[in-house]
């Protein structure tokens, strides 16, 4: 497979999409477009790139803001434990390495959610050390081409792949090859519809030779879907003003806002809503209590299935503090300063907030 390496790299000079984080080794703005690329298409991950880069267009800038404003600015592109530890691991590079990038693999992957494959991918584009990358693109035309059934989601699968990739990778110029086989992934060899017949590398594919190329690459089915209903209270008082909280612990959107929530293995009806000890014990009256959608929003997680229900309750003005409740009062102006879940984001648009 010597000219393997060959025919990616003339392929990527010629089929490789321009995209802002190619035109410079900036370990910065490299770091920041891997992890905004980390389960996320191009497509939407291009505008939060250049969002993040003119509001913060270095590691000094990232680090001094506020966490809270991070995530307003990654709101809408999910997996947030990305933007959290971007944000802590900025702080590390500005306060600690006084705003040098570590110069290698081994260095890199001691930043908070720096793996394997972002340290390969800025270790290789900007330092030139031949490391190889492996990703979601790169286990696919890894598969198909050398003919791996091997399950790429075990310990096994990635010990073996990740042989491979170091054997393919090209070792002169690491960090373009590195680029190739993931555009390669992306743009030739997709998921559903590779373009087989125009591939440079067809002749040496195995799964393109056996008919196997849409059974390739195995991935093992071991995750168990949650089902989860939530009802969210939506309070709006008589001054306009609203309660929302913070989501904290280790659940889904940490860190983010939302409103009061009431979660049920069953459909709540309005008279179950009422009588709640969750809603009895805020101690309000209600002036009236009307559901916003009858037909429950579905939002698909990785590892949950959520059933999404929004109740309208008008009373009066609220308390200034409630007992032991982790509630904040604000004037509904201002919840667009708030980061909040894509859910949350849709309902307001839909109700009529002015965000």
């Amino acid at each position: 497979m010597i000219e393997f390496k060959d025919k990616l790299n003339s392929w990527y000079a010629v089929n490789k999409r321009t995209l802002p984080w190619r035109k410079t080794k900036d370990p910065y703005k490299i770091w920041l477009s891997e992890v905004i690329l980390q389960q996320t298409r191009v497509a939407q991950g291009l505008p939060y790139y250049e969002k993040f880069v003119k509001t913060y267009p270095t590691v000094f800038d990232l680090a001094e803001a506020e966490e809270q404003e991070v995530l307003k600015l990654w709101q809408g592109l999910g997996y947030y434990s990305r933007a959290r530890n971007l944000h802590y691991s900025a702080k590390i590079v500005a306060n600690q390495y006084k705003g040098i990038f570590p110069l290698n693999y081994k260095e890199l992957k001691k930043l908070k959610g720096v793996g394997d494959y972002t340290a390969s991918a800025i270790a290789s584009i900007c330092y030139n050390e031949p490391v190889a990358v492996l990703d979601g693109n790169v286990f696919r035309v890894l598969s198909r081409v050398l003919g791996l059934d091997i399950p790429i989601n075990t310990a096994e699968g990635k010990k073996i792949f990740k042989e491979k990739a170091e054997e393919l990778l090209d070792r002169k110029k690491p960090g373009t090859y590195n680029q190739a086989i993931m555009e390669f992934g992306a743009m030739q060899c997709k998921p559903k519809t590779p373009n087989c017949l125009a591939c440079p590398v067809k002749n040496k594919c195995v799964a393109f030779q056996q008919g196997k190329e849409k059974e390739l690459p195995i991935k093992l089915k071991k995750l168990k879907i949650k089902n989860r209903r939530l009802n969210y209270l939506v309070f709006l008082s008589e001054n306009n003003t609203t309660l929302i909280k913070q989501r904290t612990g280790k659940g889904i959107w940490r860190n983010l806002y939302d409103f009061p929530l009431i979660e049920t293995k069953t459909i709540l009806q309005k008279k179950d809503i009422i009588d709640h000890p969750d809603l009895v014990s805020l101690k309000l009256k209600p002036k009236t209590i009307t559901i916003f959608n009858p037909e429950p929003i579905k939002h698909q997680l990785t590892h949950q299935r959520l059933q999404i229900n929004f109740w309208i309750i008008k009373t009066n003005i609220f308390p200034e503090k409630f007992q032991e409740v982790d509630l904040q009062t604000i004037n509904q102006t201002k919840l667009e300063s708030f980061p909040v879940p894509i859910v949350i984001e849709n309902f307001l648009k839909s109700y009529g907030f002015k965000l």
